[in-house]
């Protein structure tokens, strides 16, 4: 591995549960130069209607999702994982791998957060959760639909849902999730007692599964790790310097790399932002405003997988060990996991 010259390393609190003594700046890891980093962004919602220029019913610009593919490839990002968040962008995103094969794997459940609409389908919660399992079985089958999520807890954002609806679907939907043999996708936000109390029972009986996002306390997490889970790092997981201790301490062979995007971004405001050296991360696009496009650009504020580069880089630098390693470990772990192999 070659190295240049340190730059400023990040201050951590120490821990008994640490990887290593002290976290290691970016410059510090410089990878060897016949290493070609690769990764797979678990997470990142690409039927969101900003990656097809429009937002809330407006037309901004063009559709640019090639141009955000593109991108992501010439990041180094080889696999993308498309998050279903309700039945029809599970639909949405299922079609998106079957336009992409190779490219693109998604998943199909309902976010916590859009349980309502289960209860609210026409023909009644049974048909909505019948054509939940006809699309997870199809995609499954043929290989393009990897896991089943994104299901959880959120009680940062009650307004959508109340706690006991998403208690009761969180069970209808790890029920169905056992029937169709995926593994999961999951999201748990402020509800660390709840979301165990109901997975961990269920667990011997699923096929694992990763919890996304991740910005739980240190405890929380050992629990899932413990469980047999994987934890999915993004840039809400590198916002603050507890969050970072956590990260510090996620053990290599349970991680896993994400965007979120377009939300979730790596922001000046954050503790981690420090750490990307702008000399050794790869480049992006310059940004510019949605309503000031021009082809080719990025659209500022909105995330991209193109940036899971960055992620990396972060975790590397917390955890005191070799980008390369990061990769690597990520890879296998969502090779493991979440399969990617059936298509060609």
């Amino acid at each position: 591995m070659s190295t240049t010259a340190p730059g400023p390393s990040l201050s951590l609190p120490t821990s008994s549960h640490s990887t290593t003594t002290a976290a290691t700046s970016i410059s510090e890891l410089s990878l060897n130069d016949t290493y070609t980093p690769r990764y797979i962004d678990i997470g990142i919602n690409l039927t969101s209607s900003v990656f097809h220029g429009s937002d809330n019913g407006k037309q901004y610009h063009e559709d640019d999702l090639e141009d955000v593919l593109q991108r992501a490839k010439d990041a180094g990002c080889q696999k993308l994982m498309v998050t279903g968040s309700c039945y029809n962008e599970s639909k949405s995103g299922y079609e998106l791998a079957q336009q992409h094969p190779g490219l693109i794997y998604s998943t199909v459940g309902v976010h916590p957060c859009s349980v309502k609409r289960i209860d609210s389908h026409p023909a009644g919660p049974e048909a909505y959760l019948s054509s939940l399992r006809t699309l997870a079985q199809e995609g499954s089958s043929s290989g393009y639909v990897t896991a089943f999520g994104e299901i959880g807890l959120d009680y940062d954002r009650l307004y959508h849902a109340s706690k006991e609806d998403q208690k009761k679907y969180f069970v209808l939907l790890l029920d169905l999730a056992e029937e169709i043999g995926l593994p999961l996708f999951l999201h748990s936000r402020a509800a660390a007692v709840d979301f165990e109390d109901i997975l961990f029972p269920r667990l011997p009986r699923l096929k694992g599964g990763l919890v996304h996002s991740f910005t739980g306390t240190a405890d929380e997490m050992h629990r899932l790790v413990s469980a047999g889970l994987y934890i999915g790092v993004n840039g809400c997981s590198l916002k603050t310097e507890e969050n970072l201790e956590v990260v510090k301490q996620i053990p290599l062979e349970r991680l896993m790399l994400e965007t979120d995007g377009p939300w979730c971004e790596i922001r000046p405001s954050h503790a981690s932002y420090k750490l990307l050296n702008k000399d050794e991360c790869p480049p992006v696009p310059k940004q510019v405003r949605r309503d000031k496009f021009k082809k080719g650009l990025m659209v500022k504020g909105r995330n991209e997988p193109c940036n899971i580069p960055h992620v990396a880089y972060i975790v590397a630098a917390v955890k005191g060990v070799p980008l390369k390693e990061v990769c690597e470990v990520a890879w296998k772990n969502t090779l493991d996991l979440f399969g990617m192999d059936k298509t060609a």
